[in-house]
């Protein structure tokens, strides 16, 4: 990782908000945020334990971490208090396994921009996988195999997997089947996963099938997840993680806990007070969590209808408000306009027609293809009302702003192609 380099999404984030401080008409389809309003149960719970400002346990106090053993549990990973750390986000829980795990990390080819620099940072190599045709998030079964025995001929270390279910960038969520089978060689290889769930409830379809490697393999997987996405509470910065049971897995959470003592010391008491209530899921979060999942799947889908219609190939989205369409079916239209990889297409859609999207060789994928994350999770409404609008609308593609929008975007990729 480059001396001083941002991570890409969050460079990208602040270069949009500084071209529209300037006056642009930025559509910003770069960035993973779920932009609705934050559910007035958990502004409560805030305010009211806004008084509590001492610091708490640092893997976070019993009543929090009772919730998030619930939360897991009710997802068949059965699961104790003592296996739950909270964290200011996910990410910095991912960063402290890194830390804390000996060996080097094998990732999905496309994956989230910050696995790779997470383990340079930590002094590891970054392995990366080609993901199956029908899906990413996981590595493809055989193309594992082979990665792993060539890096271990280069001498290096392969010990952990890491896994995203649903996935970003693709959107998509790994079959029960394909997951067994990647657990299967973790358990020949001595592998840990990883497996990142930042996106397990925001399922577009509450029916699809989700299996987690700790219902696979409990005793070798570490799961991580967080509110940002699912209760788009992403400032609030709230992350878990829950750890296997078994001698390893106390050694690793011993590890991580006391990574945390000295980086973080706690999530903020506050937060944790509203992770208890989120976490222990009443009524009006469950529906809350159902309508965001449907609007996210509603927006996703459009998108893929948009990208496929212009030419693009597109993996069907099922999880989570991403899309990763290949316009390699376009690339002599696009090599007359002078696009002829990922960085010079997404510079072409921000300067031509205001679409801000991150190309796929931020995310491992080669530079050479004409790949790129498009995220839905900003378009439901520059203001709370017309967020909470395509919340609560049957179908929020109707509403007049969303339509506007997706009309825009529609003609912009459409000219893009043609």
């Amino acid at each position: 990782m480059a001396s001083g380099r941002i991570s890409p999404n969050l460079a990208l984030n602040q270069l949009v908000a500084e071209r529209k401080a300037r006056g642009e008409q930025i559509v910003h389809l770069g960035f993973g945020e779920a932009r609705l309003p934050v559910h007035p149960a958990l502004i409560d719970r805030l305010v009211t334990s806004a008084g509590r400002n001492a610091y708490g346990p640092v893997a976070g106090d019993a009543a929090v971490r009772e919730a998030a053993a619930g939360y897991f549990t009710r997802r068949r990973m059965p699961t104790g208090p003592d296996q739950v750390i909270v964290a200011p986000g996910s990410k910095p829980l991912l960063m402290a396994l890194n830390m804390v795990v000996p060996g080097d990390v094998l990732l999905p080819r496309p994956s989230w921009n910050s696995y790779a620099p997470q383990a340079h940072l930590a002094g590891k190599t970054a392995i990366s996988v080609p993901i199956p045709d029908e899906c990413g998030g996981v590595p493809e079964p055989e193309a594992l195999r082979e990665a792993i025995d060539a890096a271990r001929v280069l001498d290096h270390d392969p010990r952990i997997l890491v896994m995203t279910l649903p996935d970003n960038p693709t959107g998509t969520i790994a079959s029960p089947a394909l997951v067994r089978e990647l657990c299967a060689i973790a358990e020949e290889e001595d592998l840990l996963i990883v497996s990142d769930e930042i996106y397990r409830d925001i399922v577009h379809d509450p029916y699809h099938p989700v299996l987690s490697p700790a219902e696979v393999v409990p005793k070798r997987t570490v799961v991580t997840t967080g509110l940002s996405k699912s209760l788009a509470v992403g400032g609030w910065r709230i992350g878990l993680a829950r750890f296997p049971s078994g001698a390893w897995g106390r050694r690793i959470q011993a590890g991580v806990t006391s990574f945390a003592s000295e980086v973080w010391s706690a999530l903020a008491t506050p937060m944790q007070d509203v992770a208890a209530y989120a976490l222990s899921e009443p009524p009006e979060i469950r529906a809350h969590l159902a309508d965001c999942a449907r609007l996210h799947g509603a927006m996703a889908r459009a998108m893929h209808e948009i990208v496929v219609g212009a030419g693009a190939s597109c993996r069907q989205p099922t999880g989570g408000f991403y899309i990763y369409p290949d316009f390699e079916p376009v690339r002599e239209r696009l090599t007359r306009r002078g696009v002829t990889d990922s960085a010079s297409l997404t510079q072409h859609l921000l300067d031509s027609y205001g679409i801000a999207v991150l190309g796929g060789h931020h995310l491992g994928d080669s530079e050479k293809a004409l790949r790129v994350k498009i995220a839905t999770g900003i378009l439901y409404g520059d203001t709370a009302k017309e967020q909470r609008q395509a919340l609560r609308a049957a179908d929020p593609l109707r509403l007049p702003h969303i339509v506007d929008l997706l009309t825009r975007i529609e003609e912009s990729f459409t000219k893009l192609c043609a």
